[in-house]
């Protein structure tokens, strides 16, 4: 299964994905579509990715974690366009301890936010619509020719 869906996030299939009976604490993270960036109304966004280097990116970010600590991870980020509400990316991390499944969830947001290649396109009340939080865009070519 890769990490990457244009279908609505399922944080329960995720849980069950790192269930199991020497595992005592699950940590969770869901981050979902906000009604405003920077003091700005936003009306939707729309999230694009590199999609062969961002699943693997992925994959490398979930073994990391999986050999920092004794847990095991699950990861989804939704691509396509998503409403106020909607998730867009839903960690679950399960460990003998609650400790390490909170740094270990921590850890996989912090690490995807920074390295993997999925771009946020916010389109504003007021019609505008802008490029932000793009992880590697800095490094990589934003699909429709902005950089």
């Amino acid at each position: 299964m890769g990490f990457l869906t244009d279908t609505p996030l399922d944080v329960s299939r995720l849980v069950a994905e790192v269930l199991a009976s020497d595992r005592g604490g699950i940590a969770a993270f869901v981050g979902t579509v906000r009604d405003h960036h920077q003091g700005r109304p936003v009306r939707e966004l729309e999230y694009t990715a590199y999609g062969a280097m961002a699943e693997a990116e992925c994959g490398r970010i979930v073994e990391e974690t999986e050999r920092r600590w004794p847990v095991r991870v699950a990861l989804s980020h939704r691509l396509g366009l998503l409403a106020i509400g909607d998730a867009a990316v839903a960690i679950a991390v399960a460990g003998s301890h609650r400790d390490e499944a909170f740094a270990a969830c921590r850890h996989v947001i912090e690490e995807l936010k920074r390295r993997v290649p999925i771009w946020k396109r916010e389109r504003y009340a007021d019609g505008t619509v802008e490029w932000v939080g793009a992880g590697q865009a800095a490094d990589l070519t934003v699909p429709g020719g902005r950089s």
